[in-house]
């Protein structure tokens, strides 16, 4: 497995926010620009403020984990994963349980220490119940029954290994292809209604840096696909996507109407950019430890939170993006700020603090009534392909 592994051993944790002074991502300016490597191994370019921030992180990311340090000496080790709140505890116990979830909820909103992160997704997330459900030795039987099957799913995965991550030291190489190649190889024969969709590439390759284990990664992968994000979201016509960006767009035309008017006078279309962000989790759009405070948030309160982080974005662009006139500026825009949010506090404060509360009956509400739409569009697209076939077979 990848060295981030070994660095879990390190003193690396999170501290209570602090505010710091320093340019903000708009007011960066420097003109030199510089190569680094982020916390995950990943090579990233940028400007001196951005490597400095990148340090500032480093450093919050020590500091934090005191926190949680200070917290297992007071509570007890793993107290994190007692925070069920069961109907069949004792009343003192049951207000223990109540402390612990709101108090874990408010830590991992600022960051899980990226020692405690494989442990305490693979509670949290449902992985470990998941996996507990199946015969010890799942994964490995799996693996072996299918390695040597070809399949359309396994040539669409050859094909895509190399373009996941390239450059990364241990993703792009050989042992990094196999690992990644195995777990969704895998998944592509649990679930054949999946199969394998472009997108999963980058959510399994960042699992697999950050579990502990090949087999982990695939259970988390699981978790997400039939139990966390909304069904359907990976199918072959992608049409759970399709209705997470009709509800994207209502949600954002409620909550930043002037930029949704703005973007409708130019034509633009919201799933330019948003449709990676959901197929990938953000994995392919944000800076590694970006990403991975968001699935903190992810693995703990579920797939609406997907919502505030993609309205964050344009919520913290939104004075910029008021005075573009063309759709190519809009994208150059979204995408310098998600490829520079180096400090997951400047995305996830915006996200908590500026977007205000989306209740899950809310989304579920216009979830339901943007599937018959989404249905009826995806039937005439398919009815439309095969009266093309038709016509050339003639």
């Amino acid at each position: 497995m990848y060295g981030t592994h070994s660095k879990r051993d390190m003193d690396i944790e999170y501290q209570s926010q602090v505010p710091i002074l320093r340019p903000s991502i708009h007011a960066r300016r420097a003109k030199i620009t510089v190569k680094f490597q982020d916390l995950y191994g990943f090579t990233v370019e940028g400007n001196v403020d951005d490597v400095n921030v990148l340090n500032e992180v480093r450093e919050k990311v020590r500091e934090k984990g005191k926190v949680w340090w200070a917290l297992e000496a007071s509570k007890g080790a793993n107290w994190y994963l007692q925070t069920h709140v069961s109907s069949t505890l004792k009343t003192s116990l049951k207000f223990s349980a109540l402390v612990n979830a709101i108090t874990l909820k408010k830590l991992i909103r600022k960051g899980i220490p990226p020692v405690l992160r494989p442990k305490i997704w693979f509670s949290l997330s449902g992985a470990a119940k998941k996996k507990s459900t199946a015969p010890d030795s799942y994964y490995e039987d799996l693996t072996k029954a299918v390695q040597d099957k070809v399949t359309p799913a396994t040539k669409q995965i050859d094909h895509d290994l190399p373009r996941t991550f390239p450059g990364h030291p241990w993703l792009d190489t050989a042992e990094g292809h196999a690992a990644l190649r195995r777990v969704l190889v895998a998944y592509s024969f649990r679930d054949s209604d999946v199969g394998y969709c472009q997108g999963l590439n980058y959510v399994a390759a960042l699992l697999l840096l950050v579990m502990k284990t090949e087999e982990e990664a695939f259970w988390m992968i699981a978790v997400l696909l039939e139990n966390v994000l909304v069904s359907d979201c990976y199918n072959k016509n992608l049409s759970g996507c399709h209705v997470e960006q009709r509800v994207f767009k209502d949600l954002l035309t409620k909550k930043c109407p002037r930029i949704v008017a703005h973007l409708d006078a130019l034509e633009f279309d919201v799933s330019l950019v948003c449709t990676e962000w959901f197929l990938c989790l953000f994995a392919k759009s944000l800076p590694s430890e970006t990403t991975l405070r968001v699935w903190d948030v992810l693995f703990n309160e579920g797939a609406n939170l997907l919502f505030h982080v993609a309205m964050a974005i344009f919520k913290m662009n939104e004075e910029e993006l008021l005075t573009v006139h063309h759709v190519g500026d809009v994208i150059h825009i979204i995408q310098r700020c998600t490829h520079q949010l180096f400090d997951p506090d400047d995305l996830l404060t915006v996200a908590f603090d500026q977007i205000g509360f989306m209740t899950t009956t809310t989304i579920s509400r216009q979830r339901k009534k943007q599937e018959p739409a989404v249905m009826a569009e995806l039937d005439q697209r398919l009815r439309r392909l095969n009266s093309i076939k038709a016509d050339d077979e003639q």
